[in-house]
Order: structure tokens, then sequence, then C-alpha cells
């Protein structure tokens, strides 16, 4: 007697094989989601990534949680209808529970990926970044809203996106463009 209990199988049966389609469509359909996914990967890393440096993370942990994000959407590429969306949901909803469970900072330096080959060159492209200085200095939710208009939302893609009242997200994004050309306005008197 087997130990094998066919509910628990995704494979099917031998003995049914009107199912099954033939390896060659299965595998063409394999390709076309690869190619699919590999297009949308390759041009959404790195604003994905951007997203979540403008949203509050380090780049090294931004660089972590898109990869991870992006992971996830593979995973699930068939059932996703907005993958940009969803993508940059799941990243903010990753970085709050990233937030939420650091204890402690510890030092380390971050080790080389491909989204960030050269660590200790961080604080160099950060610097080079006017915009992170203003969104860091920005409460939450207008930090929030700042960072998903950045990634090319409108205010009614946030609402819907975050579950918030439009008003709501207007009224963030209003503040917030108003400390923005404040900030722009001081950095040009410095000037």
């Amino acid at each position: 007697m087997s130990s094998h209990d066919p509910a628990d199988s995704t494979d099917l049966p031998a003995a049914v094989p009107e199912l099954s389609s033939p390896p060659s469509h299965r595998q063409h359909a394999r390709e076309r989601t690869n190619a699919e996914f590999i297009a949308f990967y390759r041009e959404n890393i790195r604003p994905l990534t951007g997203f979540l440096i403008n949203h509050g993370a380090d780049v090294p942990a931004a660089a972590d949680i898109a990869q991870e994000v992006m992971t996830d959407a593979y995973r699930n590429w068939r059932g996703i209808a907005h993958p940009k969306a969803w993508v940059h949901k799941a990243a903010s909803r990753a970085l709050v529970r990233t937030i939420a469970s650091v204890e402690e900072p510890v030092d380390h330096l971050p080790e080389p990926t491909s989204l960030v080959p050269r660590p200790d060159a961080i604080a160099e492209w950060e610097a080079r970044h006017d915009a992170l200085p203003l969104l860091r200095g920005l409460p939450m939710k207008q930090r929030q809203v700042m960072a998903w208009t950045l990634a090319g939302f409108t205010p009614a893609d946030i609402a819907d996106h975050l579950g918030l009242p439009a008003d709501n997200v207007r009224g963030n994004l209003m503040k917030a463009r108003r400390a923005a050309a404040s900030y722009l306005k001081a950095r040009k008197e410095e000037l």
C-alpha cells in the first residue's frame, strides 16, 4: 500500500492524457511567461529599488526587498493582473514589515549585488540624489504618497492601492509638494 495521497499531487495522472497539453505547448507557454517576466523585471527592478529608497529604506535593504518582491512576482506571475502596482504594493508592505521587525541596527557592511555593485559608493550615490534629504524630512504619510507619485502613480491609483480616501492622498501630496517647494527655495538661497 502506498502512502502517497493523489490529492496532494499537482501532477496529472498518466491515465488521463486528454487533460494534459503537449509538451511543446507547455514549453512554449513557459518560455512566453519567462520572456514577459524578464522584460518586466529589467524595466522595473531599479525603479522599484528607487521607490523603496524614496519610501525610507537604505540602499542595501531596498535592493534586498525589491529582489524578494520580484521573486514573489515571478512565482505568482500568471495571477497578477497589474504587475507594476502589485510589486509596488508588495514592496511597500515588505518595507513596513522590515522596519517593524528591526530591533537595533547592527553595523555591517552590505555585500555587493547586481543592484549595489559597490556598497562603499552608496553614500556617494545618495549625495547625488537631492530628493532623498527632502523625502527623509517628510512625515511618513507624505513620504509614502511622494514615493508612489515619483514611481508614476496618480493620486487615484495611490488611494486605490493603499486603501486610503482619495482626498487624504491629495492632501498629503499637496503638503509634501509645499514642503518640497520650501526645501528647494532654501537650497537655492544657500547657493
